[in-house]
């Protein structure tokens, strides 16, 4: 399998890192603010402002404004080497991706669209930090266009992203299946998902589960109709 993997919200915790830097900056927010994952699982993208009629988010929006949000940024990304300095979500995940690709086989490419910060580039931070965490000669590509295409040109065969706008770009561009890691309340999950075939895990623990599963499988089916079936997106 080829498989494009997202890191911000989905490896590494920069939520964590960027509500403590809120915190600092603005002592004043309740901390209520700041609890959703929304308040940077992932970097802005270039698009953030306009909303999705195809996968409306019912998450609350972190309660910041525009121009908090940019000051946060302004000071994480003064940082010299700031993306390597990032905590990973779930302790081991990266080290048990990189095992389980060398058994299976798998092509891993990590996908991430972080801006600029000082230091070696955010290419090289970036692959650092997955060696850092077990993951050894990573393949990383820093992109700003949307994903979609871009598992199309690549030939993926699954990306998984934090981000319901991500996923939903990857299988309306691309033959792709998308994989959403949700780790807030799943009943919060855009109801379209669903509908568009996008399949939702609560982990990366739970995804390289379904994904081992998938590629054990001795059915007939192909490995689209595999997953589907895994993540419940179709009757077994």
């Amino acid at each position: 399998m080829r498989i494009g993997f997202d890191l911000d919200g989905v490896l590494a915790d920069l939520h964590g890192v960027f509500a403590r830097k809120a915190r600092a900056l603005f002592p004043e927010l309740e901390s209520s603010a700041l609890e959703s994952q929304d308040a940077a699982s992932s970097p802005p993208g270039e698009d953030d402002d306009a909303p999705s009629e195809d996968v409306p988010d019912p998450r609350p929006l972190p309660q910041l404004t525009a121009q908090q949000s940019r000051a946060v940024w302004k000071e994480l990304c003064r940082t010299e080497n700031f993306w390597e300095s990032l905590d990973e979500i779930e302790r081991g995940a990266i080290a048990r991706l990189h095992a389980v690709a060398i058994e299976r086989r798998w092509e891993i490419i990590f996908l991430t669209s972080r801006p600029h910060a000082p230091g070696h580039t955010v290419q090289r931070q970036s692959q650092r930090w997955l060696e850092r965490h077990g993951f050894s000669l990573p393949s990383l590509f820093v992109v700003q266009q949307a994903r979609g295409r871009i598992a199309d040109s690549l030939q993926l065969d699954v990306v998984i992203d934090d981000r319901p706008e991500g996923c939903l770009d990857v299988v309306l561009e691309s033959k792709a299946r998308g994989i959403l890691v949700w780790r807030g309340d799943m009943a919060r999950v855009p109801g379209s998902a669903k509908r568009l075939g996008i399949g939702v895990v609560p982990t990366v623990a739970a995804c390289l589960d379904v994904l081992v599963e998938a590629d054990r499988s001795e059915s007939s089916d192909g490995l689209v109709s595999r997953l589907k079936r895994l993540l419940g997106l179709q009757s077994r």
